[in-house]
């Protein structure tokens, strides 16, 4: 099993944040990516599409012989995790999940969350932080308009900055010691957020994370160590609206350019 695949999901290309921080950490493994642009965004999608989406991209992982699933989606983490994680025999990684333990850790007294919408909702982030700190006080925000400035490249649009600048101020007025980026598209606004606020206060939670599953897969003997693969990458839909970041794959695949494969689940 140590060479077999590490699948990689999400909606679109956030989860890119997640697969950049554990290539960084883990190059040698052997990296699926399925990003399900056809059904992009998660945010606003009711629990039994987000079951049904989650179900038709494990299936499709486990025809690959994957050794573990990496949900790097924070929306189906909350929905879909507890209903499926029994249903499969590889490892699966929950983001919201995986990452709350460190962070209730550093004994911060206030949290911000910046979430989808069913993420604000289930209080996935509140609930979990509060199963090991239970005095944090959590205020989760939703920010539905976020994941389609970053799918279509509008961060820079004066509109985008005027939205997330509201946002911010929202969250600001809770005056919390650190901001959980909690859609794993929102780290590729840090560069405006940063501006806007402390360098500082932003959690990306892609670092949490991608540490927590080197150290499982370490611990399970799961590490792969002796091949170097080539990450392939899916999608759902036409793979030209795939807007990857070319400063993450052209340096993982030698500056040559990468255009995903389509299938139907």
């Amino acid at each position: 099993m140590n060479n077999s695949p590490i699948g990689i999901f999400d909606s679109g290309i956030g989860g890119l944040s997640v697969f950049s921080e554990l290539f960084r950490i883990m190059p040698e493994e052997n990296y699926l990516y399925f990003g399900d642009t056809k059904n992009l965004p998660y945010g606003d999608k009711s629990k039994d599409e987000l079951i049904a989406f989650s179900k038709n991209i494990f299936d499709f992982f486990e025809y690959r012989n994957v050794k573990a699933v990496v949900m790097a989606c924070n929306t189906t983490s909350a929905i879909a995790y507890n209903v499926l994680k029994e249903k499969y025999d590889f490892k699966i990684y929950p983001i919201v999940q995986s990452i709350c333990k460190n962070i209730a850790q550093e004994n911060y007294k206030k949290i911000g969350v910046f979430a989808t919408h069913n993420t604000v909702e289930n209080h996935a982030y509140r609930n979990e932080l509060h199963k090991y700190n239970s005095d944090i006080e959590v205020f989760e925000l939703a920010c539905p308009d976020w994941v389609n400035i970053v799918e279509n490249s509008l961060k820079y649009n004066l509109v985008s900055i005027g939205n997330i600048k509201l946002q911010l101020n929202k969250m600001l007025e809770f005056n919390p010691e650190k901001i959980i980026l909690g859609c794993t598209h929102y780290p590729y606004l840090l560069d405006i957020l940063k501006i806007l606020a402390s360098d500082d206060i932003f959690i990306n939670p892609a670092e949490y994370f991608a540490l927590h599953i080197y150290k499982d897969l370490q611990e399970a003997d799961l590490l792969n160590t002796h091949q170097n693969f080539s990450p392939k990458f899916y999608v759902s839909s036409d793979p030209e609206q795939f807007k990857i970041p070319s400063e993450i794959l052209q340096k993982i695949n030698n500056n040559e350019k990468i255009i995903p494969i389509r299938i139907t689940l």
